[in-house]
């Protein structure tokens, strides 16, 4: 079985859309008829995030933390207890492409670490710091990017590295350092696509959110 972990935090605006694109890859053909598993984990939400999940077939987890790490933590002791060979993250902000599972699984490493493509930047985004941003980015193979909207992982890899440390931001990276500690295949892949948002509102202090804000600042 595959797994796909979600965090999510107050995102009734654009859940929908990203379970609706989870939904599609979990299908894909290339799979087999492999079971995929979307786990929704709903941490200290206030909206209607809840409800959202409820409307669709997937699996979900509700805690209070406040904490992406330990939320991400959760969902992945979740899924390696339901037999998960194999977890594919990503974010509620985030949209997959139909093959992104197919594109992660035949890279055949222990990890994955994909880019993202950044959705229709909105008005408060200037063109400067849209420059300073596709400049500063490598969407190509090879690149050393890490973004927990498009991170694969097999269940072996992830159990020796430790799993997610429950940290309020930059869990994903901690996660990728402690696999290449433990000796682990590491493919930096621009196969496997994902769309996010370029939203400024950020849900983790000091994730990708905060970063695109900083480039408004930039000079």
């Amino acid at each position: 079985m595959i797994g796909i972990l979600i965090p999510v935090h107050n995102e009734e605006a654009l859940l929908g859309d990203c379970l609706e694109a989870a939904l599609i890859a979990a299908g894909h053909p290339g799979l087999m008829g492999e079971a995929v598993t979307i786990l929704v984990v709903l941490d200290s939400c206030s909206d209607g995030s809840a409800a959202i999940a409820q409307a669709y077939p997937v699996q979900y987890l509700e805690v209070q933390a406040r904490n992406v790490g330990h939320v991400r933590g959760v969902g992945a002791r979740h899924l390696l207890n339901q037999g998960a060979r194999w977890i594919s993250c990503t974010d509620a902000d985030s949209r997959v492409a139909p093959d992104w599972l197919v594109a992660q699984l035949a890279l055949g490493v222990d990890a994955v670490c994909g880019t993202v493509t950044v959705d229709a930047w909105s008005e408060d985004f200037d063109p400067a710091a849209q420059i300073r941003y596709l400049q500063g980015y490598e969407a190509r193979d090879g690149h050393r990017h890490i973004h927990g909207a498009n991170l694969g992982v097999s269940a072996g890899a992830y159990v020796r590295a430790g799993g997610f440390e429950p940290l309020a931001c930059h869990e994903d990276v901690q996660l990728v350092r402690n696999l290449e500690r433990c000796g682990a295949s590491i493919a930096w892949s621009h196969t496997p696509q994902v769309i996010t948002s370029a939203r400024l509102d950020a849900r983790a202090q000091g994730g990708f959110g905060d970063y695109l804000k900083s480039l408004m600042h930039a000079t």
